[in-house]
């Protein structure tokens, strides 16, 4: 439905004004409104999914959603990292977040079992996680610039 939704009139004029608010601005957006209705809209559905967890579960405890914003940062994270040179498509992005939260699980899976580390950590150890997949960007383009001033400085 989100696919859906944002391949709509308003749906694109809503990842407009998150991509770039000014140019959406020049093209007669109102960035304001949607600025509000992509906030109300994100906010209902983490209500929705919180709500169906609750149902699920049978119960609500104040420290049901402890980690969640952090899994879901790593998943938007770790799938630009990963996919964000393959996928170009709206469809595609909104895959790559999926198999970023497919791939974080696997990373902690494999950190947890591999290292025997005390599962007490897992909040430090998921934060390092989205720590490194954040850098791997800066270095891929540290590294690649150097390589290349290195070649250009030689046949110059």
């Amino acid at each position: 439905m989100l696919y859906w939704f944002f391949g709509t009139e308003l749906g694109s004029a809503i990842r407009a004004t998150g991509a770039n608010p000014n140019m959406a601005r020049a093209q007669g957006i109102n960035t304001s409104f949607n600025k509000v209705l992509g906030l109300a809209l994100s906010n209902g559905l983490v209500a929705l999914s919180g709500a169906l967890l609750c149902q699920y579960n049978g119960a609500a405890d104040i420290n049901m959603g402890r980690g969640a914003i952090v899994i879901g940062l790593a998943a938007i994270i770790i799938g630009e990292v990963a996919f964000g040179k393959l996928f170009h498509n709206f469809g595609l992005k909104l895959l790559a977040v999926s198999l970023g939260a497919i791939l974080y699980y696997i990373v902690i899976q494999f950190v947890i079992s591999t290292l025997s580390i005390n599962t007490n950590y897992l909040k430090l150890i998921s934060a390092l996680i989205v720590a490194v997949f954040l850098a791997v960007p800066y270095w891929q383009q540290e590294y690649f610039h150097k390589g290349r001033r290195k070649k250009e400085v030689t046949h110059a």
